[in-house]
C-alpha cells in the first residue's frame, strides 16, 4: 500500500482514465443517438411498409372491382393507426377512389424532430393483380405524421447519452481497479485462465503473459505452459489423423478418394431400406472400362492411373443424381440412382456416362479415349438385397461386353430393350421436324343447325421411315416428358395457322381451325405471347382459332391455367375443353374457368344408344354447357342414329367418321368446297 502511495502513476492512471472515458462516453452516445435517428426513420419506413402491405390486398380488391364504400373502409381501417395522418386509393391518372386527411399532432418538440426525421413522410405501393400478368390497377399513398416517432426519439436519445456517459465513468473505474488487480494478483489471472482451457483443444486457449512480467520467472514458466500445451494438441491432432488414416483405409479407395466395395454395401443396405419404405425403385450401375489392360500395357500403370482418377471425377459429375458412387476395383466402378420412378431414367444416365466418355482425356500431352460397358439392375425388380443387385449389375455388365462393348446393359432383357426402343424414338422425334416426317390431317366439324362446316379439328400425325405411321398416344407423352413439346406444339400452331389463312383466302371466311394442347404447352409461360403473335402474323380474325385442352391437364394447376387460358381468349383464341367427362372437373372449376365449349368425349358418344350410363353422362354434360352459356360438340359420331340422339338433345355440333376421316389439306379443301356446293343446293 505504501509502495502505491508513491506510484504517482497511479493517481495520474486515474485522471487520464476518468478523462478518457468522459470523452468516449460523449463520442459513443452521440454516435448511438446517430444510429438511433436511422433507425427511427427506418422503423419509419418499415411501418408504413407494413402497414401498406397488410392492406394491399383489399385495396387492390377495391380498386379492382371500383368499389368505393369498400375503398373508404380500407381508409378508415388506415386511420386507425394515429401515426396515419393522409392516405388515399386510385389510379394516378384518374380521380381517387377514396382518400383522406387529418392534421398534424401537436408536439412540443416538433422544432426539433421535424429538422431530424423531417415532418412527414409519404409512402406509396402499386396495387397489381396476381402473377404472372400482374395488371396495374393503381396505388395506396399513405403519409406519416413523425411526431409520435420523434418522441419516443428524444425519450430515447436523452437516456442513450446519460446512460452512455454514466457507463463510460463506471467502466473506467472498473478498469482502474482490473489494473490494480492485474498488478497486485497475476497467479489468481493465470489460474482463471488455466481453467478456461479445453483438455481436448488444449492450446486453443493460451495464457496471457502479463505486461512487464514478460521476462522474468512468471513470463518464461507462462511461455513454457503454452508450450506445452501445443505440444499435447499437436500429438492428440497426429493420431487422430492416424485413426482417420487407418478408417479411410477399410472403407475408402485410397486411388480416387471415392468409397470401396464395404462403404459401398453400408450406403446401399440404408438406400434399400429407404426405397423399400417409400416403395421407390433404385437403379445399380456398374461401369467396367473396355480393355484398360491394353491402356496399361500401351503406356503405363502411372497413365492407367491417371486416367482412373480423371474418370472419377467426371462420373462424380454425376453427384446431383446419385445416392451413391463407389470404385469396386480395379477398372469399375458402381453408381446408385435412388427414388427414380422410371426405368428409363437409369438408361438416361447410363448413357450421360457413356456420352461423357466420347471427350478424350488428355494426359502427358496425349489424348487417351476410354470406352466403358455398364450394366444396371432395378430394385426391387432383380434383387431385394445389395449383394443380390451388385452380383447380377456385374454379371449383366461382364455379359455386355462379350456380346458387344460400348452400350448398357439391364438385367431383364424385356426393359432393356424397352429402354433402347424409347431411347431411338426420342431421337427419331427431335430430327422428324428437320426431315419431314410430321405432318397435319384435318377432320370437319359439322353444325347441327344447318349441316355447314364451320370447323376443322388439325392432328398431328408422324410417318416414321421404319416404323410406319406411329400413333400420336406413343411420341405426344414422350415429347411431353422430355420437354420438346414446346417447341412442336408451336410447330403445329404455325402450320394450323397458316393453313387457316389459305383457306380464308380461299373464300371459307366463316372456317375455325381446333388446335388441341399439351398440359406441357398450357403451363408454359411463352404459349400467350406465341398465339397471339401468330394471329397477328397470318391475320386470322378473333375466335377462329379454337384451343382445345384437356381436363386433367386443366386440374393439374388450376390458377396458372385460369391465368393463361384468359391471357389466350384476350388475344382472340376460343377455348374448348377436350374429353370432357373422363376427368373430375367440377361445376365450380367450370364456372370459373373462361371457356367457350365443351367436347363431349367419343367413348361415351360411341356407346350412347346401347348404354344407359354414357347417355345419362352425355345428356347431363349438354345440359351442363347450356346452363355455362357454352358450345358443345361432340366427338366419334359414327352414325345417323348417334347424330339424331346428341341432336334430339340439344349438341350443336358434331365431329366423327359420320362426316369425314381425317384428312390432309388438299383432300380436305376439296371437300369443303364440294360441303359448300351441297349447302348452296338445299338453300
Amino acid at each position: 500500500m505504501k509502495l502505491e502511495l508513491k506510484n504517482s502513476l497511479s493517481v495520474k492512471l486515474l485522471r487520464v482514465v476518468l478523462l478518457s472515458a468522459l470523452i468516449v462516453g460523449v463520442v459513443l452516445s452521440c454516435a448511438q443517438i446517430v444510429f438511433d435517428t436511422y433507425k427511427t426513420r427506418q422503423a419509419v419506413a418499415n411501418d408504413a411498409q407494413r402497414i401498406l402491405d397488410m392492406f394491399r390486398d383489399p385495396s387492390t380488391q377495391a380498386v379492382y372491382s371500383l368499389d368505393r364504400e369498400m375503398a373508404m373502409q380500407v381508409i378508415e381501417g388506415l386511420f386507425q393507426d394515429k401515426a396515419v395522418r393522409k392516405a388515399s386509393i386510385g389510379h394516378p391518372n384518374e380521380t381517387m377512389l377514396a382518400e383522406k386527411t387529418r392534421d398534424l399532432q401537436a408536439s412540443p418538440n416538433r422544432w426539433l424532430t421535424d429538422l431530424i426525421l423531417g415532418q412527414q413522410r409519404d409512402f406509396t405501393i402499386p396495387l397489381v393483380g396476381r402473377g404472372p400478368y400482374s395488371e396495374y390497377y393503381g396505388d395506396l399513398r399513405i403519409t406519416l405524421d413523425t411526431a409520435t416517432y420523434g418522441t419516443d426519439f428524444i425519450i430515447s436519445s436523452v437516456i442513450i447519452f446519460i446512460s452512455g456517459v454514466l457507463r463510460a465513468l463506471a467502466m473506467s473505474l472498473v478498469l482502474y481497479l482490473v489494473y490494480h488487480w492485474l498488478l497486485t494478483k497475476p497467479l489468481s489471472k493465470i489460474l482463471e485462465n488455466l481453467t478456461q482451457i479445453n483438455p481436448d483443444r488444449p492450446s486453443e486457449h493460451k495464457l496471457p503473459l502479463l505486461k512487464g512480467h514478460e521476462k522474468n520467472e512468471l513470463g518464461i514458466w507462462i511461455n513454457t505452459a503454452n508450450q506445452l500445451l501445443a505440444s499435447i494438441e499437436r500429438n492428440t491432432h497426429l493420431r487422430h489423423e492416424a485413426e482417420n488414416s487407418l478408417l479411410r483405409m477399410a472403407q475408402y479407395d485410397f486411388l480416387t478418394g471415392l468409397p470401396n466395395r464395404q462403404q459401398l454395401q453400408q450406403q446401399l443396405d440404408k438406400i434399400l431400406i429407404d426405397a423399400g419404405r417409400l416403395q421407390r425403385r433404385v437403379a445399380v450401375l456398374c461401369v467396367g472400362l473396355d480393355d484398360f489392360k491394353g491402356i496399361n500395357e500401351q503406356f503405363s500403370y502411372q497413365t492407367g492411373d491417371q486416367l482412373l482418377l480423371a474418370l472419377a471425377d467426371r462420373l462424380r459429375a454425376h453427384s446431383g443424381r446419385l445416392g451413391a458412387l463407389a470404385r469396386l476395383g480395379g477398372d469399375q466402378f458402381a453408381l446408385v440412382q435412388a427414388d427414380i420412378e422410371q426405368p428409363y431414367e437409369a438408361a438416361e444416365l447410363a448413357q450421360s456416362i457413356l456420352d461423357d466418355l466420347e471427350a478424350p482425356f488428355a494426359l502427358d500431352h496425349q489424348e487417351i479415349r476410354l470406352r466403358a460397358t455398364i450394366g444396371i439392375t432395378l430394385f426391387p425388380e432383380d434383387g431385394a438385397s445389395t449383394e443380390k443387385l451388385l452380383q447380377k449389375a456385374e454379371q449383366t455388365m461382364t455379359l455386355a461386353k462379350a456380346r458387344s462393348r460400348n452400350r448398357y446393359q439391364f438385367y431383364i432383357a424385356s426393359v432393356d430393350s424397352e429402354m433402347r426402343r424409347r431411347r431411338e424414338m426420342e431421337k427419331d422425334l427431335r430430327e422428324a421436324l428437320q426431315r419431314d416426317q410430321l405432318y397435319l390431317v384435318y377432320q370437319p366439324q359439322v353444325s347441327y343447325v344447318d349441316h355447314s362446316v364451320v370447323g376443322v379439328e388439325a392432328l398431328l400425325r408422324w410417318q416414321h421411315p421404319q416404323l410406319g405411321l406411329v400413333p400420336p398416344d406413343q411420341f405426344i407423352p414422350l415429347a411431353e416428358q422430355n420437354g420438346y413439346i414446346i417447341t412442336l406444339g408451336e410447330w403445329v400452331l404455325d402450320q394450323a395457322c397458316r393453313q387457316l389463312r389459305e383457306w380464308h383466302d380461299q373464300g371459307f371466311t366463316q372456317l375455325r381451325m381446333a388446335v388441341n394442347l399439351s398440359t406441357v404447352q398450357l403451363h408454359h409461360n411463352e404459349l400467350p405471347r406465341v398465339v397471339n403473335n401468330l394471329l397477328q402474323i397470318y391475320r386470322l380474325p378473333p375466335r377462329s382459332l379454337e384451343l382445345e385442352v384437356t381436363e386433367t391437364g386443366l386440374m393439374e394447376d388450376i390458377s396458372t391455367a385460369a391465368q393463361h387460358l384468359l391471357s389466350l381468349r384476350r388475344s382472340g383464341a376460343l377455348i374448348a375443353i377436350d374429353d370432357f367427362g373422363t376427368g373430375y372437373s367440377s361445376l365450380s372449376y367450370l364456372k370459373s374457368l373462361p371457356l367457350d365449349k365443351i367436347k363431349i368425349d367419343k367413348s361415351f358418344v360411341q356407346d350412347v344408344l346401347d348404354d344407359d350410363d354414357d347417355a345419362t353422362i352425355v345428356r347431363a354434360i349438354i345440359q351442363l354447357g347450356k346452363s355455362l352459356n357454352m358450345q358443345v360438340i361432340a366427338e366419334g359420331v359414327e352414325s345417323v342414329a348417334q347424330e339424331a340422339y346428341i341432336i334430339a338433345e340439344g349438341c350443336h355440333e358434331g365431329q366423327g367418321y359420320l362426316y369425314s376421316k381425317p384428312m390432309p389439306a388438299r383432300e380436305l379443301t376439296a371437300f369443303l368446297k364440294q360441303a359448300q356446293r351441297n349447302h348452296a343446293s338445299v338453300l
